[in-house]
């Protein structure tokens, strides 16, 4: 494990693994840096992969102050811990803080993300939903709160939450249920802005489950068309969760998009 500090000091966990082109990959909301095992083994015959804790879970620190910029200059700063063009993969909530990466730090050389969580996409969270949550999590009730964001926003279906809910990773995902309301109001609180998006002229890649809600589709749809280098991808009879229960399928994609060449348009 390394720690690297981000511009406010907070030390942000990271650990690498394998060898080639430096591939990082941010996790979402309900976990930390392992939720990637499954995917590992196989990224790491083509890349050196390094994984970090967002703040707020996990091996990293936190700060009083939460806003996305912070998550966005942590993911930064560990770009610059690795040094030259790294790619970068985002799940989630995780992918929208390495969005925004990206817009700070010029080093981030192709950017993926899975199904980011946006208002316009119809992201169901509300006042009212989140009043519910957090007097779950005031009453110590993790396990009741997990599975209402999961099934309620994320739209997990019942199927796959049983499937998940056995996954070794599980109670790391409810050791950081205290961070989902955060995240959410700052999902609620995103406003699409074409031009500062219009500016990142790298190649992302977003990827979306065939089978997962609507809003994840038309999030990706309303990004595609703001990203001057940006193209949508299936994942044929896949959920939210692909990184977990299609890891294979996930990794054929990420392998397919970053090897493929291109030209990057200069920003």
């Amino acid at each position: 494990m390394k720690k690297v500090y981000s511009i406010d000091g907070t030390p942000i966990a990271t650990w690498n693994f394998g060898s080639g082109p430096p591939l990082l990959l941010v996790h979402g909301t309900m976990a930390d840096h392992t939720v990637w095992i499954a995917m590992q083994s196989e990224l790491k015959r083509h890349y050196s992969v390094w994984v970090m804790d967002r703040r707020g879970r996990g091996h990293s620190g936190d700060s009083s102050f939460y806003a996305l910029i912070n998550e966005a200059e942590d993911i930064a700063a560990v770009v610059d811990a690795i040094g030259g063009k790294v790619n970068v993969l985002g799940h989630s909530f995780g992918g929208l803080c390495a969005l925004e990466a990206a817009l700070l730090n010029a080093n981030v050389g192709r950017l993926i993300i899975y199904e980011v969580p946006v208002p316009w996409g119809g992201y169901p969270w509300s006042d009212e939903f989140d009043s519910r949550m957090q007097s779950f999590i005031d009453a110590g009730e993790m396990e009741q709160a997990l599975y209402m964001f999961a099934h309620d926003i994320v739209k997990t279906p019942s199927r796959e939450l049983s499937t998940t809910q056995s996954i070794p990773t599980q109670p790391i995902k409810i050791a950081a249920v205290h961070t989902i309301p955060r995240e959410s109001r700052l999902v609620d609180r995103y406003r699409l802005d074409s031009d500062r998006l219009g500016k990142l002229k790298i190649p992302v890649l977003l990827i979306v489950g065939s089978k997962s809600s609507s809003h994840w589709h038309i999030s990706s749809k309303t990004l595609q068309k703001a990203l001057p280098d940006s193209r949508i991808s299936i994942l044929h009879g896949q959920h939210h969760l692909a990184i977990q229960t299609a890891p294979d399928l996930l990794v054929e994609e990420i392998v397919r998009f970053l090897s493929a060449p291109f030209v990057e348009i200069k920003r």
